[in-house]
């Protein structure tokens, strides 16, 4: 019996979507304009910032879909790397899927929550602390807040309920998705409509291009004033646009619980980027017909949801954007938990991962996947950075800065493996052939790799120990090479 007969195909065309659309929207919409509007100064560059991220995920998303046709395995992502290229290739992206990209998010996006109900419950607090921090080293330490432990208990309860079986686990998705996607294009019509402010938006469409405001170093030195300095800081500010899209790739890895997946990944990857760069473009426009760029820059804590929805609810507006944003971050962390350890299971399944996460349950779910992925995120939620200031930061945080560039070099390679795939398998099935090649997934691959080496140029300090968390799985990859090995000559004796 196949890996794939195992699990139960319990996830339609709908449910495939809401798990793309519901991995991609978690909190980075509401807040990472701020940031991305100080790199490169105005409001017309803010949406080419936008627009770019969004062309590179839909281009990603269509031509993924060669390789989910192709090979509709649990897995995903691990399969197409391991296939294309090599099983180390493909081990090292899980180890960096398990060890930060996957796990990190998880972290973040729960202890979002958290903050977020915090602005409902002010006793939830990064600095109401349970457990004080206490000084591992001069910049780190450990400690457990209160957000910290809602944290914690979200990422053990929606562990759990995914253990219990796929049907309550896309139920969730379904659900928060639906309510998060809502949520959005309310803000949207509201903030063009209720909200729109003339002031704001004649300055904002009236001078889209001019520089303006506190510009935001971009590495050494550059910022967007000059020529030079905008391109650097575009791509830059990728990391932002990027990172608030990402996870659109989580569905490959429930290829095994899909309905007829040759056609219904394709489908759904193409449905569900579509509506969420869609939607993330509208909510910029919203955003500046609703708040001058001085406002967007200098939104408090970088919240310009929640200044946007104080401008269409005046006095409330904080209070209904922490609800939207922790139903958001809720269905988010759920897709996420739901597809991460489906990525663990083929690992196992090819003795290049825990044993136990090769196991199904009685419910036809990775139950020890899930609760080995759900221990080490957890464990992600606890250890802070110690700032020049003597404030506390969190570790993940760095952790996620640091994999950006990482996430993207295995995004170009999985896509050149749409190539390298045609030459070493020309007479393989192909449901579904990735639109426009061999132009357009080049395209991904030439725009991705400009933004990947002006990060390692100007922003050193956060890709390269990137790079080294990849490569601190080539060592791991041999171990579990060398013990499968001494199992098999185990059993021959």
């Amino acid at each position: 019996m196949t890996q794939e007969e195992k699990f139960v195909r319990g996830l339609g065309l709908f449910d495939s979507t809401m798990i793309v659309a519901g991995a991609m929207i978690g909190s980075g919409i509401f807040i990472v304009s701020a940031e991305i509007s100080r790199q490169v100064g105005s409001p017309g560059w803010l949406l080419v910032v936008w627009l770019i991220t969004g062309l590179l995920t839909l281009i990603g998303a269509i031509s993924y879909g060669e390789l989910a046709a192709m090979m509709p395995k649990a897995g995903g992502q691990y399969v197409y790397l391991r296939e294309a290229f090599s099983p180390m290739w493909g081990f090292l992206y899980g180890w960096t899927l398990f060890l930060v990209i996957q796990t990190g998010t998880i972290a973040a996006v729960a202890v979002g929550f958290a903050r977020y109900l915090g602005v409902l419950w002010p006793t939830i607090s990064e600095n109401n602390y349970i457990v004080a921090p206490i000084r591992l080293s001069s910049g780190y330490a450990i400690s457990l807040s209160t957000a910290q432990l809602v944290g914690v208990l979200m990422i053990a309860l929606l562990t759990w309920m995914n253990t219990r079986g796929l049907k309550i686990g896309k139920l969730v998705q379904n659900i928060f998705t639906v309510t998060k996607t809502g949520a959005l294009i309310a803000l949207i019509v509201l903030g063009v409509t209720v909200g729109y402010q003339s002031v704001a938006a004649n300055a904002n469409f009236g001078d889209l291009w001019t520089v303006r405001g506190g510009l935001q170093d971009v590495g050494d030195g550059l910022t967007a004033a000059t020529a030079f300095g905008l391109f650097v800081a575009i791509c830059v500010a990728q990391t932002n646009s990027l990172f608030s899209a990402d996870a659109w790739n989580n569905i490959t890895f429930t290829a095994g619980e899909v309905k007829d997946p040759r056609r219904n990944i394709p489908l759904s990857l193409a449905l569900g980027t579509t509506l969420v760069i869609g939607l993330y473009l509208l909510a910029n426009i919203a955003f500046l017909v609703t708040l001058p760029l001085g406002a967007i820059q200098q939104a408090p804590s970088d919240r310009v949801a929640s200044a946007t929805a104080d401008v269409i609810f005046p006095g409330y507006g904080a209070a209904i954007m922490a609800v939207a944003i922790m139903i958001s971050t809720f269905g988010c962390a759920n897709g996420m938990i739901l597809a991460g350890a489906r990525a663990y299971y083929a690992m196992a399944k090819d003795e290049l991962f825990f044993r136990p996460a090769g196991e199904l349950n009685r419910s036809a779910v990775p139950t020890w996947g899930l609760v080995i992925q759900g221990v080490w995120a957890a464990i992600l939620v606890l250890p802070r950075t110690v700032k020049a200031d003597g404030s506390y930061g969190n570790l993940y945080s760095n952790l996620l800065v640091y994999v950006i560039s990482a996430a993207l070099i295995f995004y170009i390679l999985t896509i050149a493996g749409i190539y390298v795939l045609r030459l070493k398998r020309p007479d393989a099935e192909r449901p579904y052939k990735a639109f426009g090649y061999p132009v357009v997934p080049a395209l991904y691959i030439i725009g991705a790799a400009v933004i990947l080496v002006v990060l390692f140029v100007y922003q050193t300090a956060t890709t390269w120990p990137g790079l080294a968390i990849v490569l601190s799985g080539v060592p791991a990859y041999l171990l579990w090479r060398a013990q499968a090995r001494k199992q098999v000559v185990a059993g021959q004796d």
